[in-house]
């Protein structure tokens, strides 16, 4: 449930500051068709990954290895909420519901499978990972443009020190199910400077509005320090885990980084409405 809530608040932050005018209706529509994409990803993952969900303790509670679902019982369900979600982007636009099938297509069908195959799975999966806050744009405005695009770079580069942070954190849990989540495989110097190099990316990627070269997503110098502030915070626990290379430091890290996402999505929206109002 925190997954699909914060794709909704991504999904909505992005809508918000693609929009002229609210539609309560599209925002509605957004919010509940996002929530059903997201589960019906979750249900296909957990049907794929049901007997290596059993090795590990973070997901051997999950229903089908506990036994409260069978597959065919979380097959229906997949199928329902894959229909309905895409039934609801789609009333909002197309491409909307495009996107929304793009995603869920790539996180079933490539990332899932490539899990417990190559680290390279991380860097396919922040597609679809990166596609909400853009969605929400697309369904605001009914276009992929440049404000779109950049929208969508932000939460990409962001899920590579995130989820790498978690990989680390997690790391003998997830080798009891045979994925490889860091990109050397191992939780060495490589791996922790890499945190490091794709944290520094997603502070940069963050700021770009600030230059005026993405359209209609602006942010003003308030804003663009706000952002910054909260990038250095990432930075420093990234840098810390750089040091230290502990669980420890590795969950304050994605910790960090989750709260990183959601208020610079915060601040986006405030600084769109302060400066309009301004």
């Amino acid at each position: 449930m925190r997954l699909a809530i914060s794709v909704v608040f991504s999904s909505i932050a992005g809508y918000f500051l693609g929009a002229d005018q609210f539609s309560l209706l599209n925002i509605f529509l957004l919010a509940a068709g996002g929530y059903a994409m997201v589960g019906a990803s979750n249900a296909y993952n957990q049907i794929i990954e049901r007997d290596l969900d059993k090795k590990m303790n973070r997901t051997k509670n999950r229903p089908i290895p506990a036994g409260r679902f069978t597959v065919n019982q979380s097959f229906a369900i997949a199928s329902f909420l894959t229909v309905l979600g895409l039934i609801l982007l789609f009333i909002i636009n197309p491409k909307t519901a495009l996107f929304g099938a793009i995603s869920i297509f790539i996180y079933v069908s490539i990332y899932t499978p490539l899990k417990t195959k190559t680290p390279l799975s991380v860097f396919v999966g922040a597609f679809p990972g990166a596609i909400p806050f853009m969605l929400g744009w697309v369904a605001a405005t009914g276009e992929f443009s440049i404000e779109a695009g950049t929208l969508f770079m932000i939460q990409f580069f962001w899920q590579f020190p995130h989820f790498w942070a978690l990989g680390w954190w997690l790391y003998d849990d997830y080798k009891k199910g045979g994925f490889f989540m860091l990109p050397t495989g191992k939780r060495d110097t490589s791996t922790a400077l890499q945190i490091v190099l794709y944290t520094i990316w997603t502070l940069i990627v963050t700021l770009i509005p600030v230059t005026g070269l993405t359209g209609k997503l602006e942010l003003s110098y308030i804003g663009a320090a706000l952002v910054l502030l909260l990038g250095l915070v990432m930075l420093y626990h990234a840098v810390q885990l750089y040091q230290k290379r502990t669980e420890k430091a590795a969950k304050k890290l994605m910790l960090a980084s989750v709260s990183y996402i959601t208020l610079i999505q915060i601040v986006y929206v405030a600084d769109k409405f302060i400066s309009e109002w301004v």
